[in-house]
Parts: C-alpha cells; structure tokens; sequence
C-alpha cells in the first residue's frame, strides 16, 4: 500500500513575497517617522505633565 499524495499548495514566487515586505517595511517606516515627529513637535508644546524640579 501506497501512502495517498497529498496535494501540494501552490507557494506564491518568492518576488511578491519581497514585494509584500518591501511594502510593509515601507509602511512601518512612515509610520515611525510620523510618530517621530509627533513627539517632536509635542515636545515644543507641553512638558508631558513633568513637574520641574
């Protein structure tokens, strides 16, 4: 007796796998440089509610 074969998934090229992460890594770039300059420019305005002294 044979084992039956299993039908094997399709695994997409591995380009649209690099394209997928080239996009994310992308994203996620913005993303921290948005929130790099949210805190920036939150800086100038409050004192994050930290008494002085």
């Amino acid at each position: 007796m044979t084992a039956p074969e299993t039908p094997k998934k399709k695994t997409p090229p591995p380009d649209s796998r690099e394209a997928r992460l080239k996009a994310a890594l992308k994203a996620n770039l913005a993303r921290r440089k948005a929130q790099a300059r949210d805190r920036a420019a939150g800086e100038d305005d409050t004192d994050n509610g930290q008494a002085e002294g």
